[in-house]
Protein backbone atom coordinates (compact mmCIF):
# COMPACT_ATOMS: atom_id res chain seq x y z
CA UNK A 1 0.00 0.00 0.00
CA UNK A 2 1.20 3.39 -1.01
CA UNK A 3 1.84 6.50 1.32
CA UNK A 4 -1.60 8.66 2.52
CA UNK A 5 -1.51 12.07 3.33
CA UNK A 6 -3.34 12.43 6.14
CA UNK A 7 -2.92 16.47 5.99
CA UNK A 8 -0.94 18.72 4.24
CA UNK A 9 2.25 17.41 4.19
CA UNK A 10 2.18 14.79 6.84
CA UNK A 11 1.95 11.30 5.68
CA UNK A 12 0.76 7.73 7.15
CA UNK A 13 4.09 5.34 6.29
CA UNK A 14 2.68 2.49 8.23
CA UNK A 15 2.36 -1.05 7.06
CA UNK A 16 -0.39 -3.99 7.02
CA UNK A 17 0.21 -7.11 8.78
CA UNK A 18 -2.29 -9.17 6.93
CA UNK A 19 -1.62 -12.38 8.44
CA UNK A 20 -0.71 -11.92 12.16
CA UNK A 21 -3.92 -14.05 14.51
CA UNK A 22 -1.97 -13.79 17.48
CA UNK A 23 -0.25 -10.79 19.66
CA UNK A 24 1.03 -12.07 22.54
CA UNK A 25 -2.20 -14.00 23.63
CA UNK A 26 -4.63 -11.42 22.20
CA UNK A 27 -6.56 -13.07 18.71
CA UNK A 28 -6.35 -10.58 16.14
CA UNK A 29 -8.36 -12.69 13.75
CA UNK A 30 -8.61 -9.60 11.42
CA UNK A 31 -4.54 -9.09 11.36
CA UNK A 32 -3.43 -5.56 12.40
CA UNK A 33 -1.43 -2.43 11.31
CA UNK A 34 2.08 -0.72 12.54
CA UNK A 35 1.19 2.94 12.05
CA UNK A 36 4.03 4.91 11.34
CA UNK A 37 4.00 9.14 10.68
CA UNK A 38 6.14 11.15 8.23
CA UNK A 39 6.24 15.09 8.81
CA UNK A 40 7.64 17.13 5.85
CA UNK A 41 9.16 20.44 7.19
CA UNK A 42 12.26 22.44 7.70
CA UNK A 43 13.29 19.68 9.76
CA UNK A 44 11.88 16.38 8.13
CA UNK A 45 10.81 14.05 11.24
CA UNK A 46 9.10 10.60 11.22
CA UNK A 47 7.17 9.67 14.31
CA UNK A 48 7.86 5.54 15.16
CA UNK A 49 8.68 2.80 12.90
CA UNK A 50 7.16 -0.41 12.68
CA UNK A 51 7.87 -4.38 13.38
CA UNK A 52 11.31 -5.38 12.05
CA UNK A 53 10.20 -8.14 9.77
CA UNK A 54 8.33 -4.88 7.89
CA UNK A 55 11.15 -2.49 7.60
CA UNK A 56 11.93 -2.58 3.71
CA UNK A 57 8.24 -2.25 3.29
CA UNK A 58 7.97 1.06 5.43
CA UNK A 59 11.39 2.18 4.42
CA UNK A 60 10.06 2.05 0.68
CA UNK A 61 6.71 4.08 1.89
CA UNK A 62 9.04 6.76 2.93
CA UNK A 63 11.66 6.84 0.02
CA UNK A 64 8.25 7.25 -2.41
CA UNK A 65 8.44 10.75 -0.44
CA UNK A 66 11.88 11.48 0.65
CA UNK A 67 15.54 10.49 0.54
CA UNK A 68 15.25 8.78 3.97
CA UNK A 69 19.11 10.24 4.65
CA UNK A 70 17.08 13.60 4.30
CA UNK A 71 14.88 13.01 7.52
CA UNK A 72 16.52 15.14 10.42
CA UNK A 73 14.48 13.88 13.62
CA UNK A 74 12.88 10.37 14.78
CA UNK A 75 10.32 10.99 17.51
CA UNK A 76 10.15 6.69 19.42
CA UNK A 77 6.30 7.52 21.55
CA UNK A 78 6.49 3.75 22.44
CA UNK A 79 9.90 1.32 22.68
CA UNK A 80 7.63 -2.27 22.34
CA UNK A 81 8.61 -3.87 19.33
CA UNK A 82 5.66 -3.35 17.05
CA UNK A 83 6.57 -0.05 17.22
CA UNK A 84 10.73 0.57 17.57
CA UNK A 85 11.92 -3.11 16.39
CA UNK A 86 12.85 -1.50 12.79
CA UNK A 87 14.53 1.71 14.38
CA UNK A 88 18.30 0.08 14.08
CA UNK A 89 17.55 -0.73 10.18
CA UNK A 90 15.78 2.46 9.98
CA UNK A 91 18.56 4.66 11.34
CA UNK A 92 21.92 2.65 9.19
CA UNK A 93 19.38 4.68 6.06
CA UNK A 94 18.74 7.85 8.00
CA UNK A 95 21.66 8.22 9.69
CA UNK A 96 22.76 7.22 13.09
CA UNK A 97 23.95 10.63 14.08
CA UNK A 98 20.43 12.01 13.87
CA UNK A 99 18.50 12.23 17.67
CA UNK A 100 15.78 10.21 18.63
CA UNK A 101 13.45 12.18 20.37
CA UNK A 102 11.70 10.21 23.58
CA UNK A 103 10.94 9.93 27.16
CA UNK A 104 12.98 9.67 29.62
CA UNK A 105 11.98 6.06 29.99
CA UNK A 106 12.00 5.68 26.79
CA UNK A 107 15.69 6.52 26.67
CA UNK A 108 16.08 3.51 29.23
CA UNK A 109 14.21 1.04 27.42
CA UNK A 110 15.50 1.90 24.28
CA UNK A 111 19.29 1.62 25.49
CA UNK A 112 18.76 -1.52 26.91
CA UNK A 113 16.58 -2.92 23.59
CA UNK A 114 19.33 -2.20 21.21
CA UNK A 115 23.18 -2.12 21.28
CA UNK A 116 23.59 0.32 18.42
CA UNK A 117 24.49 4.07 20.24
CA UNK A 118 22.05 6.14 18.69
CA UNK A 119 21.48 9.79 19.15
CA UNK A 120 18.65 9.30 21.92
CA UNK A 121 17.46 12.61 23.08
CA UNK A 122 14.56 12.87 26.01
CA UNK A 123 12.31 15.02 26.25
CA UNK A 124 10.01 16.63 28.91
CA UNK A 125 6.73 16.48 29.18
CA UNK A 126 5.10 19.42 27.81
CA UNK A 127 8.40 19.78 26.32
CA UNK A 128 8.42 21.30 22.47
CA UNK A 129 10.22 21.05 19.51
CA UNK A 130 10.23 23.25 16.51
CA UNK A 131 9.97 21.89 12.91
CA UNK A 132 10.23 25.58 11.52
CA UNK A 133 6.55 25.46 10.17
CA UNK A 134 5.02 23.44 13.13
CA UNK A 135 5.58 22.59 16.77
CA UNK A 136 5.31 19.61 18.38
CA UNK A 137 4.17 19.22 21.89
CA UNK A 138 5.67 15.69 23.83
CA UNK A 139 2.84 14.66 26.69
CA UNK A 140 3.95 11.89 28.94
CA UNK A 141 1.72 8.90 29.18
CA UNK A 142 3.29 6.85 31.55
CA UNK A 143 1.89 3.13 31.63
CA UNK A 144 -0.50 3.89 28.82
CA UNK A 145 0.18 1.23 28.63
CA UNK A 146 4.36 1.17 28.96
CA UNK A 147 6.66 3.23 31.30
CA UNK A 148 7.99 5.16 28.21
CA UNK A 149 4.76 5.82 26.43
CA UNK A 150 4.15 10.06 25.22
CA UNK A 151 1.99 11.32 22.93
CA UNK A 152 3.31 13.63 20.40
CA UNK A 153 0.51 16.62 19.36
CA UNK A 154 1.42 18.75 16.24
CA UNK A 155 0.13 22.49 17.33
CA UNK A 156 -0.83 23.89 14.35
CA UNK A 157 -2.64 20.89 12.48
CA UNK A 158 -4.51 19.74 15.67
CA UNK A 159 -2.96 16.36 14.96
CA UNK A 160 -2.62 13.96 18.15
CA UNK A 161 0.13 11.02 17.80
CA UNK A 162 -1.34 8.86 20.65
CA UNK A 163 0.93 5.55 20.61
CA UNK A 164 -1.36 2.97 21.52
CA UNK A 165 -4.06 4.40 22.71
CA UNK A 166 -7.22 4.27 20.97
CA UNK A 167 -5.88 2.01 18.34
CA UNK A 168 -7.35 -1.14 17.34
CA UNK A 169 -5.72 -4.27 15.74
CA UNK A 170 -7.29 -4.45 12.22
CA UNK A 171 -6.06 -4.66 9.60
CA UNK A 172 -7.92 -2.99 5.95
CA UNK A 173 -6.93 -0.96 2.95
CA UNK A 174 -8.67 2.16 4.94
CA UNK A 175 -7.26 4.23 6.81
CA UNK A 176 -9.92 6.43 8.32
CA UNK A 177 -12.72 5.85 10.64
CA UNK A 178 -15.26 7.88 8.85
CA UNK A 179 -14.08 4.74 5.60
CA UNK A 180 -15.89 2.37 7.90
CA UNK A 181 -18.22 4.35 10.39
CA UNK A 182 -19.51 2.22 13.46
CA UNK A 183 -17.32 -1.03 11.84
CA UNK A 184 -14.07 0.23 13.58
CA UNK A 185 -15.59 0.44 17.22
CA UNK A 186 -16.31 -2.91 18.22
CA UNK A 187 -12.20 -3.44 17.50
CA UNK A 188 -11.45 -0.34 19.37
CA UNK A 189 -13.60 -1.86 22.23
CA UNK A 190 -11.45 -5.33 22.17
CA UNK A 191 -8.11 -3.47 21.96
CA UNK A 192 -9.27 -1.31 25.46
CA UNK A 193 -10.35 -4.49 26.80
CA UNK A 194 -7.44 -6.36 26.73
CA UNK A 195 -4.66 -3.96 26.46
CA UNK A 196 -5.92 -1.16 28.18
CA UNK A 197 -8.34 -1.80 30.72
CA UNK A 198 -5.90 -2.47 33.33
CA UNK A 199 -4.74 1.65 33.37
CA UNK A 200 -8.63 2.85 33.56
CA UNK A 201 -7.74 5.28 35.95
CA UNK A 202 -5.14 6.54 34.48
CA UNK A 203 -7.09 6.87 31.23
CA UNK A 204 -9.68 9.16 32.54
CA UNK A 205 -6.92 11.32 34.02
CA UNK A 206 -5.18 11.70 30.57
CA UNK A 207 -8.70 12.92 28.73
CA UNK A 208 -8.89 15.48 31.97
CA UNK A 209 -5.19 16.25 31.24
CA UNK A 210 -5.85 17.22 27.58
CA UNK A 211 -9.22 19.00 28.34
CA UNK A 212 -7.33 21.42 31.40
CA UNK A 213 -4.29 21.91 28.58
CA UNK A 214 -7.38 23.13 25.94
CA UNK A 215 -6.06 20.61 23.19
CA UNK A 216 -8.63 20.38 21.09
CA UNK A 217 -7.52 17.41 18.48
CA UNK A 218 -8.85 17.84 14.75
CA UNK A 219 -7.10 14.56 14.23
CA UNK A 220 -6.29 11.32 16.39
CA UNK A 221 -3.23 8.82 14.92
CA UNK A 222 -2.61 5.67 16.83
CA UNK A 223 -0.03 3.34 16.29
CA UNK A 224 -2.90 0.36 15.10
CA UNK A 225 -5.44 0.94 13.06
CA UNK A 226 -7.47 3.15 11.49
CA UNK A 227 -7.31 6.95 12.36
CA UNK A 228 -9.90 8.93 13.65
CA UNK A 229 -10.62 12.26 12.08
CA UNK A 230 -14.61 12.42 11.54
CA UNK A 231 -16.26 11.80 14.89
CA UNK A 232 -13.49 12.12 17.51
CA UNK A 233 -15.78 12.58 20.71
CA UNK A 234 -17.17 8.93 20.14
CA UNK A 235 -13.96 7.05 20.74
CA UNK A 236 -12.60 9.43 23.75
CA UNK A 237 -16.21 9.08 25.22
CA UNK A 238 -16.19 5.59 24.68
CA UNK A 239 -12.62 5.25 26.51
CA UNK A 240 -14.31 7.47 29.55
CA UNK A 241 -17.44 5.19 29.48
CA UNK A 242 -14.92 1.64 29.50
CA UNK A 243 -12.47 3.25 32.02
CA UNK A 244 -15.61 3.90 34.37
CA UNK A 245 -16.39 0.26 33.99
CA UNK A 246 -20.16 1.18 35.31
CA UNK A 247 -21.83 -2.71 35.70
CA UNK A 248 -24.59 -3.10 32.86
CA UNK A 249 -27.98 -5.67 32.96
CA UNK A 250 -25.19 -8.02 31.34
CA UNK A 251 -23.68 -11.60 32.72
CA UNK A 252 -21.44 -13.53 31.07
CA UNK A 253 -21.24 -17.44 31.81
CA UNK A 254 -17.65 -18.42 30.93
CA UNK A 255 -17.38 -22.23 31.01
CA UNK A 256 -15.81 -24.96 29.83
CA UNK A 257 -17.24 -29.06 30.05
CA UNK A 258 -15.59 -32.50 30.50
CA UNK A 259 -18.97 -34.48 29.15
CA UNK A 260 -21.60 -31.88 29.05
CA UNK A 261 -22.64 -31.42 32.51
CA UNK A 262 -20.73 -28.18 33.54
CA UNK A 263 -22.26 -27.22 29.94
CA UNK A 264 -25.98 -28.51 30.40
CA UNK A 265 -25.68 -26.35 33.83
CA UNK A 266 -23.92 -23.09 31.91
CA UNK A 267 -27.24 -23.28 29.09
CA UNK A 268 -30.27 -23.73 32.32
CA UNK A 269 -28.09 -20.35 33.92
CA UNK A 270 -28.44 -18.38 30.29
CA UNK A 271 -31.75 -19.50 29.65
CA UNK A 272 -32.77 -18.45 33.22
CA UNK A 273 -31.07 -15.08 32.94
CA UNK A 274 -32.18 -14.07 29.95
CA UNK A 275 -36.28 -14.84 30.98
CA UNK A 276 -35.11 -12.53 33.90
CA UNK A 277 -34.22 -10.08 31.39
CA UNK A 278 -30.75 -10.27 31.33
CA UNK A 279 -28.47 -9.61 28.21
CA UNK A 280 -26.42 -12.78 29.20
CA UNK A 281 -23.60 -14.68 27.29
CA UNK A 282 -22.71 -17.90 27.63
CA UNK A 283 -19.17 -18.66 25.93
CA UNK A 284 -17.28 -21.98 25.75
CA UNK A 285 -13.55 -21.43 26.72
CA UNK A 286 -12.90 -23.78 23.76
CA UNK A 287 -15.07 -22.46 21.31
CA UNK A 288 -14.23 -18.18 21.89
CA UNK A 289 -10.53 -17.10 23.09
CA UNK A 290 -10.25 -15.43 25.66
CA UNK A 291 -9.51 -11.81 24.16
CA UNK A 292 -13.18 -12.06 22.77
CA UNK A 293 -14.09 -12.40 26.46
CA UNK A 294 -12.92 -10.01 27.97
CA UNK A 295 -14.58 -7.74 26.04
CA UNK A 296 -17.73 -8.97 26.56
CA UNK A 297 -16.66 -8.92 30.55
CA UNK A 298 -15.86 -5.26 30.28
CA UNK A 299 -19.39 -4.24 30.49
CA UNK A 300 -20.97 -7.10 32.20
CA UNK A 301 -22.75 -6.90 35.94
CA UNK A 302 -21.98 -10.07 36.22
CA UNK A 303 -19.16 -12.63 35.56
CA UNK A 304 -20.41 -16.35 36.05
CA UNK A 305 -17.24 -19.08 35.86
CA UNK A 306 -17.97 -22.58 35.38
CA UNK A 307 -15.57 -25.31 35.79
CA UNK A 308 -16.17 -29.09 36.00
CA UNK A 309 -13.07 -30.61 38.62
CA UNK A 310 -10.19 -32.42 36.92
CA UNK A 311 -7.53 -33.83 38.82
CA UNK A 312 -8.93 -32.39 42.39
CA UNK A 313 -8.75 -29.09 40.82
CA UNK A 314 -9.71 -26.60 37.85
CA UNK A 315 -9.94 -27.22 34.56
CA UNK A 316 -7.26 -26.15 32.66
CA UNK A 317 -8.84 -23.39 30.41
CA UNK A 318 -10.46 -22.28 33.28
CA UNK A 319 -7.29 -21.46 35.17
CA UNK A 320 -6.00 -20.24 32.05
CA UNK A 321 -8.91 -17.61 31.60
CA UNK A 322 -8.59 -16.41 35.47
CA UNK A 323 -5.01 -15.95 35.31
CA UNK A 324 -5.84 -13.73 31.85
CA UNK A 325 -8.52 -11.84 33.56
CA UNK A 326 -6.82 -11.34 36.95
CA UNK A 327 -4.09 -9.02 35.38
CA UNK A 328 -6.24 -6.91 33.47
CA UNK A 329 -8.05 -5.64 36.73
CA UNK A 330 -12.12 -5.90 36.10
CA UNK A 331 -13.87 -4.41 38.73
CA UNK A 332 -17.45 -3.71 39.81
CA UNK A 333 -18.25 -7.08 39.41
CA UNK A 334 -20.45 -9.82 40.77
CA UNK A 335 -18.54 -12.78 40.51
CA UNK A 336 -19.97 -16.54 41.04
CA UNK A 337 -19.12 -19.88 40.22
CA UNK A 338 -20.68 -23.46 39.01
CA UNK A 339 -19.83 -26.83 37.95
CA UNK A 340 -20.33 -30.53 38.14
CA UNK A 341 -17.83 -32.85 39.81
CA UNK A 342 -17.38 -36.44 40.29
CA UNK A 343 -16.31 -37.87 43.81
CA UNK A 344 -14.17 -34.38 45.22
CA UNK A 345 -15.65 -31.53 43.67
CA UNK A 346 -12.67 -28.28 44.71
CA UNK A 347 -13.59 -26.31 41.46
CA UNK A 348 -15.85 -24.36 42.78
CA UNK A 349 -13.96 -23.41 46.00
CA UNK A 350 -11.09 -22.68 43.65
CA UNK A 351 -13.03 -19.88 40.83
CA UNK A 352 -14.54 -18.33 43.71
CA UNK A 353 -11.38 -18.22 46.14
CA UNK A 354 -9.91 -16.35 42.40
CA UNK A 355 -13.30 -14.44 41.97
CA UNK A 356 -12.64 -13.12 45.57
CA UNK A 357 -8.72 -12.69 44.95
CA UNK A 358 -9.91 -10.20 42.04
CA UNK A 359 -11.88 -8.41 44.15
CA UNK A 360 -15.35 -9.69 42.83
CA UNK A 361 -18.47 -9.57 44.50
CA UNK A 362 -19.01 -13.13 45.22
CA UNK A 363 -22.41 -12.93 46.85
CA UNK A 364 -23.20 -16.69 46.70
CA UNK A 365 -20.76 -19.96 48.32
CA UNK A 366 -21.07 -21.51 44.28
CA UNK A 367 -23.53 -24.19 42.67
CA UNK A 368 -22.14 -27.36 42.97
CA UNK A 369 -23.83 -30.83 41.09
CA UNK A 370 -22.24 -34.17 41.02
CA UNK A 371 -22.27 -35.92 38.25
CA UNK A 372 -25.24 -35.23 35.52
CA UNK A 373 -27.81 -32.19 36.75
CA UNK A 374 -31.43 -33.94 37.44
CA UNK A 375 -34.58 -32.37 37.58
CA UNK A 376 -33.65 -31.12 40.85
CA UNK A 377 -30.15 -29.85 39.77
CA UNK A 378 -31.96 -27.86 37.03
CA UNK A 379 -33.91 -26.34 39.26
CA UNK A 380 -31.54 -25.08 41.62
CA UNK A 381 -29.77 -23.49 38.65
CA UNK A 382 -32.49 -21.92 37.77
CA UNK A 383 -32.66 -20.42 41.37
CA UNK A 384 -28.99 -19.39 41.46
CA UNK A 385 -29.36 -17.76 38.11
CA UNK A 386 -32.39 -15.71 39.38
CA UNK A 387 -30.57 -14.68 42.79
CA UNK A 388 -28.16 -13.54 40.46
CA UNK A 389 -29.92 -11.37 37.93
CA UNK A 390 -32.00 -9.83 41.14
CA UNK A 391 -28.65 -8.14 42.07
CA UNK A 392 -28.10 -6.73 38.51
CA UNK A 393 -29.42 -3.14 37.71
CA UNK A 394 -32.28 -3.16 36.17
CA UNK A 395 -31.53 -1.33 33.25
CA UNK A 396 -29.43 -2.51 30.50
Amino acid sequence: MKPVEIADGIYWVGVIDWNIRDFHGYSTHLGSTYNAYLIMDEKITLIDTVKSEFTDDFLEKISAIVDPAKIDYVISNHTEMDHSGGLPQTMKRIGEDKPVFCSRMGHKNLSMHFTGKFNYTPVEDRGSLSLGKRSLTFLETRMLHWPDSMFTYVNENGILFSSDAFGQHYASVERFDDQLKEDIMPHAKKYFANILLLYSPLILKLVDRLKAMNLSPAMICPDHGVMFRENLGKIVNAYVEWSLQRPKRKAVIVYDTMWHSTERMAFTIAEAMGHAGVDVRPMHLRKCDRSDIITEVLDAGAVIIGSPTLNNGLFPTVSDFLTYMKGLKPRDKIGAAFGSYGWSGESVDLVNRALEDMKFNVLFPGLKIQYVPDYEGIATCKDFAEKIAQKLPLEA
